[in-house]
């Protein structure tokens, strides 16, 4: 068995990436809180909670949570119709509790049937959101871009708008960026995330046009805008408890209900585009994953903070900036708690604007062209479900695109059912220290439950054979799982594997040598089971599942 890596053991780069994170979900936990009409403060506590709490107790690596944009329209609706904010976080207590019984039902393995294509198509569309959204903050207008066809008319708005000042700092921040990632003598120094020198320096900048009385300083409103308590009750004042006597009231659980829904939803969906995102491709539970968020909004709604989810743009950041492991969610949320406590006013001298260039190259890399073009060399059946993921993601929202998204993808397999009758065998192996998995005739993404779930729990140092020989089809979807398992997850565990029968098409290299003596050895074993030997079983892992 391999020894466990220690908790801090990446300290320096995760410290790094931390500090990124916490700066960029700084402006983000208050502009939402803004936007949902709550307290202020009540979008910081839902991020100190979301990086610490929930931080520690998710299985995911890279992950950060926090207060959700996808949530605002719920939380501003229901703090609407409820009529007060400590009566809402009743529901926000509630919710918490649902969604822990949905992760002890084990209710998060529906995000192993979301297939590739959609969640690549939900990044995508999220990454093109972030990228519009700061392009008035970068030019400093105070136009906010709205949804739908609306995006257009308040994008071409936000340009008849604009303050010299805040252009200079964000493309100083977005030349450090750029020049951060490609240029080759920079590349070594890793230890010293891009976006992190953008900031100071963006700050920096703007500090000189102030002192030197330029007409291009930044003024406040164009500053983040952190509350900044001067006494302990002006503190206490700030932190709100629910009111338990409302429990009765079947709006509170109207909304609770609500809330567990669309947050359990998207935490699922962004915790499988962050294991995509993951360099290491490393494993997360979801149901554990609903437990955390859970527990997390339980204490949010307990302590006066907004309902929080897994928030794909502080996850992607956190990536991007090298972190290493969950310390770097957990030093977010830390220095969320410490800095607001004791150096608001600081933070409050960083320029949204560079904060924004900072976006911009997420959303950008979320969304790119080599994105579109990837899977457009893969075929329609690929194409047009990710392009309509994308596109419902970025008109209407996060769920009716993920939704139109695994429509179309499910058409698309019951198409191909008819095309090709599904035919499945089941055989077991003996083999000795060699486990055998055969692939049907027909192997699609709702398959991708059962297949994950196997290599996962393959033992340390074994060796799994792999057949296509019988496949007619097989999923992009599972084709990327096998692949990455056999070129990441494997060598981490000492796992040995052998892919065979895989045709041309599925773009997977065979085992030649390996695989001719493998076919030796399941002929020899089908040969000793012929003459009814059966002692010395070994395990074999059947993945198709029963029609």
């Amino acid at each position: 068995m391999r020894e466990k890596t220690p908790f801090f053991a990446n300290l320096k780069s995760d410290f790094a990436s931390g500090l990124v994170v916490f700066l960029v979900a700084l402006p983000l936990c208050l502009g939402i809180a803004m936007a949902s009409g709550a307290p202020l403060f009540s979008g910081i506590i839902s991020g100190i909670v979301g990086g610490i709490i929930v931080g520690y107790l998710s299985q995911s690596h890279v992950s950060v949570s926090g207060p959700a944009a996808g949530l605002t329209a719920i939380v501003l609706v229901a703090l609407t119709d409820l009529g007060a904010f400590d009566i809402f976080l009743t529901a926000v207590v509630i919710s918490g509790l649902i969604q822990l019984v949905l992760g002890f039902i084990q209710a998060g393995t529906i995000s192993n049937y979301f297939p590739t294509n959609v969640i690549e198509g939900m990044l995508a569309g999220i990454g093109a959101i972030i990228f519009l959204k700061q392009i008035p903050k970068a030019l400093g207008s105070d136009v906010e871009i709205g949804s739908g066809l609306a995006i257009f008319t308040d994008l071409f708005a936000s340009f008849q708008d604009i303050r010299p000042g805040v252009i200079i700092v964000a493309l100083v921040s977005l030349g450090i960026l750029i020049a951060w990632d490609k240029i080759g003598a920079l590349k070594r120094l890793k230890l010293i995330p891009g976006a992190l020198v953008a900031v100071l320096t963006g700050t920096l900048l703007n500090e000189m046009f102030v002192l030197s009385g330029s007409s291009l300083a930044i003024t406040e409103n164009y500053m983040v805008n952190l509350p900044v308590p001067t006494t302990a009750e002006e503190f206490q004042g700030m932190i709100s408890l629910p009111r338990f006597a409302s429990v009765t009231n079947p709006d509170v659980w109207v909304a609770a209900i609500t809330i567990a829904i669309v947050a359990s939803i998207e935490s699922l969906l962004n915790l499988e585009a962050s294991v995509r995102l993951d360099p290491l491709k490393r494993y997360a539970s979801a149901n554990r994953e609903l437990k955390a968020q859970g527990i997390g909004n339980v204490v949010c709604g307990l302590i006066g903070g907004l309902p929080l989810t897994t928030v794909i743009v502080r996850t992607s950041t956190n990536i991007n900036a090298g972190s290493k492991s969950k310390a770097s969610a957990i030093i977010h949320g830390m220095l969320l708690l410490v800095c607001v406590l004791t150096i608001p006013f600081l933070l409050n001298r960083i320029p949204l604007s560079t904060l924004a260039a900072v976006l911009l190259i997420i959303g950008y890399k979320l969304a790119k062209p080599a994105t579109f073009r990837h899977f457009w060399s893969k075929g329609k059946y690929q194409f047009i479900p990710f392009l309509v993921t994308f596109g419902a993601v970025v008109f209407t929202d996060l769920l009716t695109g993920v939704a139109l998204g695994m429509i179309i993808s499910v058409i698309f397999i019951l198409r191909g059912n008819i095309k090709r009758a599904y035919f499945f065998r089941k055989e077991e192996y003996e083999s000795g220290d060699i486990i055998h998995m055969d692939l049907a005739q027909e192997v699609s993404f709702l398959n991708k439950a059962a297949i994950k779930l196997t290599l996962n729990h393959l033992p340390e140092n074994s060796k799994i054979v792999i057949d296509a020989s019988d496949t007619v089809y097989i999923a992009h979807d599972i084709l990327d799982l096998i692949q990455e398992f056999k070129t990441v997850t494997a060598p981490e565990k000492g796992i040995e594997v052998v892919l065979t029968g895989f045709k041309d098409a599925y773009q997977l290299d065979n085992d030649e040598e390996i695989s001719n003596h493998v076919s030796v050895e399941h002929d020899n074993v089908m040969s000793y089971r012929k003459n009814g030997s059966t002692s010395h079983k070994k395990v074999i892992s059947e993945l198709i599942n029963d029609k």
